[in-house]
């Protein structure tokens, strides 16, 4: 949700397609979101590999300056699966550290189009905003209309009231990457009544793993 505020970003989760897609535009927007990371000076965190749009913003962000981490799953960290991790690699057991890794040393989050994956992550993230276990910024990037259908589902539940109006805002989007961050960086955290009596441990909140961002970003 755009405000006054501004929303101090230094390291951004990239998520998308492991594929370039079907339509030119959607990698030439993926690069193009990796040059205006560069160009603003922020970090990438993704899910490692070069293929696809993964490998689009990666390299990208990579060429424009910006350090680059690649979270990758050791079942998966094999070139011939992912390709070759752009800038750093960190190697994690399973697939939930991994998304739990790179949700705990980011600031904000962007969906480029995908497919199942991408879309777990978004719903995962966005459950997790829902229930107060975090207030970070949630984004897709809508390369021509992308994710119209995906929004209109989410205003359907609305409307059927299995949606709150106030969680509803908690996925916001924009067709170019300029836009996007922009929203990013103006994001104000929206507090929903109706999941403000949910308090989760500190002591948990306390264990969480840090990285060494002066080494790994």
């Amino acid at each position: 949700m755009a405000g006054s505020s501004s929303h101090q970003i230094r390291n951004i989760y990239v998520f998308g397609g492991s594929s370039p897609g079907k339509e030119k535009e959607f990698l030439e927007s993926t690069n193009h979101l990796g040059q205006v990371l560069a160009e603003r000076n922020i970090h990438l965190v993704y899910g490692g590999g070069s293929f696809g749009l993964m490998g689009g913003v990666s390299i990208a962000a990579f060429l424009g300056g910006s350090q680059v981490l690649g979270v990758v799953p050791k079942a998966l960290a094999k070139e011939d699966l992912l390709g070759k991790t752009i800038g750093e690699e960190l190697q994690v057991s399973t697939m939930s550290k991994r998304l739990n890794t790179m949700f705990k040393h980011v600031d904000a989050f962007i969906a480029l189009p995908g497919g199942l994956g991408t879309l777990e992550e978004i719903f995962h993230i966005s459950s997790w905003a829902q229930l107060h276990i975090h207030h970070k910024p949630i984004s897709l990037l809508n390369v021509n209309g992308f994710y119209d259908k995906l929004l209109s589902f989410l205003d359907q539940a609305v409307e059927q009231e299995f949606l709150t109006f106030l969680t509803r805002q908690i996925i916001i989007s924009a067709a170019t990457a300029e836009q996007l961050i922009d929203q990013l960086q103006s994001f104000i955290p929206i507090i929903d009544p109706s999941m403000s009596r949910i308090h989760w441990s500190t002591e948990e909140s306390r264990k969480k793993l840090r990285l060494d961002l002066s080494l790994r970003l």
